[in-house]
């Protein structure tokens, strides 16, 4: 079972949501993360059920001490001072643009006057951060707004979920505008959803039949950019590994950034889900990135969950949900790469393997040393006694 949800991580694109290990979100448990990730704690909680199912003294105390052993060490680890946070201060921008009016264009000016405000208002801050696909137009048909945003930025960069547009080709893209109003960097959205952003064959279908991926305003879909990157903000803010929407979901693609950052930022559009509990699920899963690679994370979201997290997934700051608001929040400091960090999956594929063999071996000792099968007509000799006589055992049974 825990082979097969390591699996589900990775085949088909892969969609790791809601594996047995996340039943520890609320519990010191979740910080063995950073020992071995998520597909860990779904191991050591399939062991443990499978020792507790045994009803018998050894496996049952077994599984209870290694739940117990998982418990000390995330309380420990919990109790230990947390790195110093960076003297840098952000300010996160959740407009709350409800889903079904986010692209109706004659709501655009008023959506984009909503983030304008919400950014020019407060007080002086290193960045400012709108949510994914925020920005109601197009920056490559309205290059205008690279300066209108930077002057509401209080001399500081504004990063900005945008969607970036070249013909039937759009990304769904991360901008960082300078206080001059100049673009400085640029990400864009590498693990796309299946149907939601892109479509297979996408290009052939729309052509024919118009048909295009439902989150995509442009095009087939949305294209893919060239993979996980680490943006450098310079030495204040630092280096951030961007994540846009569901990519914080793959610790893969975390640990694939070409460098070690400072901390990671997620912006999304949950407004998908509404009110239901999609968006906190998918806000704890960006948390247990934070756990496992020790650094702190920044959560961006339209209707929310907003948030900062410190190195060891603990929540720093949170504006209310489905509400509009700017939220002001240092950023943590982050930890040492967690073993988890350098490591990754190969300690949980080393134990999964160990399993297996061990399963594996006692079966095949039994069936490399069988008892030979007797030459036909043959029977072996027994010693026939008054016991077993006695006890109905007749000795012509011995023969054929």
């Amino acid at each position: 079972l825990a082979l097969a949800d390591l699996l589900r991580g990775h085949v088909l694109t892969g969609f790791p949501w809601a594996l047995p290990g996340h039943i520890w979100f609320h519990t010191p448990v979740l910080q063995t993360a950073s020992l071995f990730g998520g597909y860990g704690l779904t191991l050591l909680t399939l062991l443990s059920a499978a020792g507790l199912s045994r009803l018998r003294p050894l496996p049952v105390t077994t599984a209870a001490l290694l739940v117990a052993a998982a418990w000390g060490f995330g309380s420990y680890t919990l109790s230990q001072p947390g790195p110093a946070p960076r003297d840098v201060t952000l300010r996160l921008i959740q407009p709350n643009a409800a889903q079904a009016l986010k692209w109706d264009p004659a709501l655009a000016q008023t959506h984009f006057d909503r983030l304008m405000r919400l950014t020019a208002e407060g007080p002086a801050r290193d960045l400012t951060i709108w949510p994914e696909t925020a920005l109601p137009y197009s920056l490559d048909l309205h290059p205008e707004i690279y300066g209108m945003v930077a002057s509401v930025g209080h001399g500081a960069p504004v990063a900005i979920g945008a969607q970036r547009i070249d013909g039937d080709l759009a990304w769904n893209s991360l901008t960082v505008i300078s206080p001059q109003g100049a673009e400085v960097a640029r990400y864009d959205k590498a693990h796309l959803v299946p149907f939601g952003e892109y479509i297979p064959a996408g290009d052939v279908l729309y052509r024919l039949f118009g048909l295009r991926a439902f989150a995509s305003q442009a095009g087939a879909g949305y294209s893919a950019g060239p993979g996980p990157q680490v943006i450098d903000l310079g030495p204040r803010l630092g280096k951030v590994l961007p994540l846009i929407c569901y990519e914080a979901v793959f610790p893969q693609d975390v640990r694939a950034a070409p460098a070690r950052a400072d901390w990671m930022l997620q912006i999304t559009n949950d407004a998908w889900f509404g009110g239901l509990t999609g968006p906190f699920q998918h806000a704890a899963l960006a948390r247990l990135r934070a756990i496992e690679m020790g650094l702190p994370l920044v959560r961006v979201g339209n209707t929310g969950v907003t948030a900062v997290y410190d190195a060891r997934g603990r929540t720093v700051a949170s504006l209310p949900f489905q509400t509009e608001g700017a939220l002001e929040a240092a950023l943590p400091g982050a930890l040492p790469p967690t073993p988890y960090a350098r490591w990754g999956e190969a300690p949980v594929l080393v134990l999964l393997a160990g399993l297996a063999l061990a399963l594996f071996l006692p079966r095949r000792r039994s069936a490399a040393c069988p008892r030979p099968p007797l030459p036909l007509g043959m029977a072996r000799k027994r010693t026939v006694t008054t016991a077993s006589w006695r006890d109905g055992d007749h000795p012509m049974e011995h023969f054929p």
